[in-house]
């Protein structure tokens, strides 16, 4: 059987992750809403039995590609800002870098197409490795702040508002990337941010 042969070559995280792979390869061509699990099956060399023993149904399948490419993305920008320690700037270059990761990826940006269902940002925002991800983020903005109970709750809530911000700007763009710049700095900066903690504007 196909699945039997399948199976013989990949096992569990490998065979999964070649599953999304597959997956992946076909967001990339078209709308991710528009792919059946038949076809990622078909992608991916096994049987649709195969593809359901490790993935439910479509939609946990969408968030194991999710939380893949939320944690991939998490270690790149861990990366790039490991030189920036004023938090406004920190915060501004990491909500750019990640607009501009998901838009130089095809199959990432299909999820934000608008002209799509929104299917990215629904699943962004019901997300919580998504939202444990942005808070672990924020945390090391407002480190000084005394109340650990109030920044946790402070902090969860400013990281849910963070995905809608950014799923928002995936959808629908602004007019450049210097318009996304002033957004940013005026309107999420003074809300993110703590005021004490603003040194300068970023640049």
């Amino acid at each position: 059987m196909a699945g039997r042969s399948w199976l013989s070559d990949q096992r569990g995280e490998l065979a999964a992750e070649k599953i999304l792979d597959a997956a992946e390869a076909l967001f990339t061509e078209r709308d991710p809403a528009a792919v059946g699990m038949n076809e990622i099956a078909a992608a991916a060399g096994c049987s649709r039995a195969t593809l359901y023993r490790y993935f439910e149904s479509r939609d946990a399948l969408y968030a194991a590609y999710v939380h893949r490419w939320a944690n991939t993305l998490y270690r790149q920008l861990t990366e790039r800002l490991s030189g920036i320690a004023d938090p406004a700037r920190r915060l501004v270059v990491g909500i750019t870098e990640s607009l501009a990761l998901v838009r130089e990826n095809p199959a990432l940006a299909s999820w934000f197409a608008e002209t799509g269902p929104p299917i990215g940002s629904a699943m962004a925002a019901q997300s919580e490795v998504i939202t444990v991800l942005v808070a672990s983020f924020l945390s090391t903005l407002d480190a000084d702040e005394t109340d650990q109970t109030d920044q946790t709750d402070t902090v969860q809530q400013r990281a849910r508002w963070v995905v809608r911000v950014v799923t928002s700007m995936l959808s629908f763009p602004g007019r450049d990337a210097d318009d996304e710049l002033a957004m940013l700095t005026r309107f999420v900066v003074p809300v993110v941010i703590s005021p004490d903690r603003i040194r300068s504007a970023p640049e």
